[in-house]
């Protein structure tokens, strides 16, 4: 009985301990085995072209959408920026139209009252004069303001002092906006030239000729003497006007310089530079409605 416990013990598989614990030699193919096993770790396998070239790939990828997003990102900014700008750009220049349509038929009225002045001096009694002449003097000689025209200019000196001007991509809008620009400065040089002549020649006329007894009576109907005015011509009332220093009187030399500021100064201002300036603003307007959806 002994013996076959032996035999038994002896066909169990040995543990690792007792396989190692024997003295029995281990084969040069088992040391190779342990050691291919002892090197074998995940992550340390060498990588090749291709898996370096879909890292670099995927990288660049990532950094692409990230810059593409950006990019649309201050697109829209920008977008908006200039929707916002070219709406109040829009805005100034079409109270600019308007107040210069208002100039211009003021000027025209100007224009008018000055034609027939001359023809008043020319053949007509100045002791006593009409109604008509004391409100073409007015309109013609005295008043100055009605006819002048300062556009405002807030929003079109933001977009050049600031910058703001590279918001507008499109070329014809840029040019225009330089056009009207001109048009403004020139404006300003031309009613420069008016206000010299004026001091000059139209203003001696004024102190030598003008009733100011007239216009202390107009003077008191209102604070605006134009209003004044304005609603004495639609009235029946007639009030005494009287020249002043008739007998002195050069009507010739009266109607040089009356000649001159008509036609020379005050009808050509408005001819060449206004008008070329209403013509500018209208292509401006229309060109904004088209390119930002402006709605009036």
């Amino acid at each position: 009985m002994e013996e076959n416990l032996e035999e038994q013990h002896s066909e169990l598989p040995l543990s690792e301990t007792e396989a190692t614990s024997t003295n029995e030699p281990i084969t040069e193919q088992e040391t190779e085995n342990m050691e291919v096993h002892h090197h074998t770790h995940p992550g340390h396998e060498k990588k090749t072209w291709k898996d370096y070239f879909w890292e670099f790939l995927m990288l660049f990828l990532a950094v692409f959408c990230g810059f593409l997003a950006e990019y649309q990102l201050e697109h829209k900014i920008e977008r908006e920026r200039a929707g916002e700008l070219a709406k109040n750009f829009y805005d100034e220049l079409k109270n600019d139209s308007i107040m210069a349509q208002l100039k211009v038929q003021n000027r025209i009225k100007q224009e008018t009252a000055l034609k027939d002045l001359v023809h008043y001096y020319k053949d007509s009694s100045l002791t006593h004069v009409s109604k008509k002449f004391a409100l073409d003097f007015e309109f013609g000689i005295s008043f100055r303001t009605p006819s002048q025209f300062e556009p405002r200019t807030i929003m079109l000196e933001q977009l050049k002092n600031s910058g703001s001007l590279r918001y507008f991509k499109n070329e014809e809008l840029q040019t225009l906006i330089g056009d009207v620009t001109v048009c403004i400065k020139n404006i300003y040089d031309r009613q420069a030239l008016e206000t010299q002549v004026r001091m000059q020649y139209l203003n001696p006329i004024i102190m030598q000729q003008y009733d100011y007894e007239f216009d202390g009576i107009m003077k008191k109907r209102g604070k605006n003497i134009f209003e004044a005015i304005g609603q004495y011509e639609k009235s029946n009332e007639t009030i005494p006007y009287h020249i002043n220093g008739v007998e002195k009187l050069d009507r010739q030399a009266t109607i040089n310089i009356l000649n001159f500021y008509e036609g020379n100064v005050v009808s050509s201002t408005r001819v060449n530079f206004i008008q070329k300036y209403i013509e500018i603003n209208a292509a401006l307007l229309k060109l904004l409605r088209k390119e930002y959806h402006i709605n009036d």
